[in-house]
């Protein structure tokens, strides 16, 4: 009898290899576009969606390259200080590529960089853990949003429903979430039956870098501080 796929032993040394070829062709990757594409960005984003994201970068890929993942890998590509940076000046970014950040290089102008990164913007259902944006409460009474069917499941997320008539029925007023707390899975839930979209998905420049140009968008954050960390 053949062996079944899911008892197929993979040894530690062979995802080990996997592993560092991963990380050294990324490596190799930011080093090449570094070389090929007239700048880099570095940016942070909130409440990735990386579906959005895939479009978004689909949308550039003619002029773009983008990358995501391991901070420490790109900051080893790039270089952490002006003796080991692939290009001057690229320690600086390095830098920078701290936290919920990624890597953008490309040949489009600083505007149009800036317009794109600015204007992007997509509303999303906030998922468990997010903090909530406003308060949001259900008065007592019928709730003609939601079919009989859908009892059960309301009950089970802890909003006080009965059914009457064929209707589903708020007994009292419920809170599904404070303004400036984390959702529960149950409030998140709930939202998205709701329709309530509270979660948005943007992107922000902190730095641009060229071979005569170094600029910090972020404010607060002077060059001296990077030269300092």
């Amino acid at each position: 009898m053949p062996k079944s796929k899911r008892n197929r032993v993979v040894t530690l040394s062979k995802t080990k290899k996997k592993g560092k070829e991963h990380k050294e062709n990324i490596v190799n990757s930011i080093r090449e576009c570094a070389e090929k594409y007239s700048s880099a960005y570095v940016f942070s984003f909130e409440n990735m969606r990386n579906l959005k994201f895939k479009e978004f970068r689909d949308q550039l890929k003619s002029s773009s390259r983008f990358f995501l993942g391991s901070n420490k890998v790109m900051q080893v590509a790039l270089g952490r200080s002006d003796s080991d940076e692939i290009r001057p000046g690229l320690h600086k970014i390095s830098k920078l590529v701290r936290g919920d950040s990624g890597l953008c290089f490309t040949n489009l102008s600083k505007e149009e960089v800036q317009r794109l990164f600015n204007e992007y913007e997509e509303h999303d259902f906030a998922r468990t853990g997010t903090t909530a944006t406003e308060k949001v409460e259900l008065q007592e009474g019928p709730l003609d949003q939601f079919t009989h069917e859908m009892e059960p499941f309301l009950r089970k997320q802890g909003m006080p429903v009965r059914l009457n008539r064929g209707v589903v029925e708020l007994v009292s007023d419920f809170v599904v979430c404070e303004e400036g707390r984390p959702l529960s899975p149950e409030a998140a839930r709930i939202l998205r039956l709701l329709g309530k979209k509270m979660a948005t998905f943007r992107l922000h420049l902190i730095c641009r870098w060229s071979p005569d140009e170094f600029e910090i968008y972020r404010e607060g954050l002077e060059e001296s501080d990077i030269e300092s960390s």
